[in-house]
């Protein structure tokens, strides 16, 4: 059995002096949804909750899916702006890494906030408990918040309060955090780019249900250049990927799929926007499902892994024979 790493006196160096558990409840998913109460739990090193904040905040329009939320207009009209408690949810922040469940919707929604507000987010880093429960191997028989809770027998009091969810959320965090230590499992920190411009989004705000949140679809679209290596042929499964491997991805990610593109162009892999018989790897979190390129991919024999197994094999991909040339079609 692995030592406790606090009761061992043994900590990872390389890990953060500080986090900061985040939870945002907004009027939607898309782009222009905006943020109606935040919770921060500051963590110190060892995820020991130091203190924790919690403010409603007006959206300046309907509220959204008060279903869900629980938070009303009436609620919401004496609340402060994000512009007047900016400053204070900054001083959370500060130095800290972010930690969220399912961070890059969090960090997307904070960041758009900071941006009309003309400031800077103080933070630079987030971790994602998501990916931190795939690294670890938990058995989970999915990646909700509930299920994360129920695994370390945290009791959820209030879903969707952005206070008992980032309260829930740092009570799974610290066990994590130590099994992470224990095991010398690397952080999956990713950076945090924050916006310098924002244009205003419709004046007629959605009412109701919206359409699913993408993922950084407030970000401008990529032209990537080709990738200069040929294909090497499919992946196989237990080896290492090849530069010029041409990888496929289907699904929801727990990062952000443009940055996990940018991580695999930046390794020298060529990114296909559908499976063909030249597609090297298919990368879907749910290989089960029936989208048109896990179809395929069946079809076709084309190797299928998960996201951990991908972010763990892009830590170390294999040149590619002969150096590069022109790119494959």
């Amino acid at each position: 059995m692995l030592d406790d790493p606090t009761t061992a006196g043994i900590w990872p160096s390389a890990y953060p002096q500080g986090y900061a558990v985040v939870d945002v409840e907004t009027t939607g998913l898309a782009r222009d949804d905006r943020i109606v109460s935040a919770a921060v739990y500051r963590l110190d090193a060892r995820g020991e909750v130091e203190d924790h904040w919690y403010t409603l905040v007006n959206p300046e329009r309907d509220p959204g899916p008060v279903w869900i939320h629980g938070l009303t207009s009436e609620v919401l009209e004496g609340a402060p702006l994000f512009a007047e408690i900016a400053a204070e949810f900054s001083a959370r922040l500060d130095g800290r890494v972010l930690v969220a469940h399912n961070a890059v919707f969090d960090w997307s929604m904070i960041a758009r906030e900071y941006a009309r507000a003309e400031r800077t987010a103080p933070v630079r880093q987030r971790l994602c408990t998501i990916a931190l429960s795939k690294e670890l191997g938990l058995p989970l028989p999915n990646f909700r918040l509930e299920a994360l809770a129920s695994h370390f027998g945290v009791v959820q009091q209030r879903a969707h309060h952005a206070l008992d969810d980032a309260r829930v959320l740092a009570e799974a965090f610290r066990p994590s955090l130590h099994a992470a230590a224990a095991g010398g499992v690397r952080l999956p920190l990713l950076e945090c780019l924050p916006l310098t411009e924002w244009a205003s989004g419709p004046a007629t705000p959605r009412v109701g249900r919206q359409a699913s949140y993408r993922p950084g679809g407030w970000r401008p679209t990529k032209k990537r250049t080709p990738c200069p290596y040929p294909n090497p042929g499919r992946y196989e499964v237990g080896g290492a990927l090849v530069q010029g491997m041409r990888v496929a991805f289907s699904g929801d990610t727990s990062v952000e799929r443009e940055l996990l593109e940018d991580r695999a162009v930046e390794a020298g892999l060529h990114i296909a926007t559908s499976v063909s018989r030249l597609t090297s790897v298919l990368v879907t979190n749910d290989p089960d499902s029936a989208t048109s390129k896990t179809v395929k991919a069946k079809a076709y024999g084309t190797p299928v892994i998960d996201e951990a197994a991908f972010t763990q094999l892009l830590r170390d991909v294999a040149p590619a024979p002969g150096g590069s040339a022109a790119a494959d079609g």
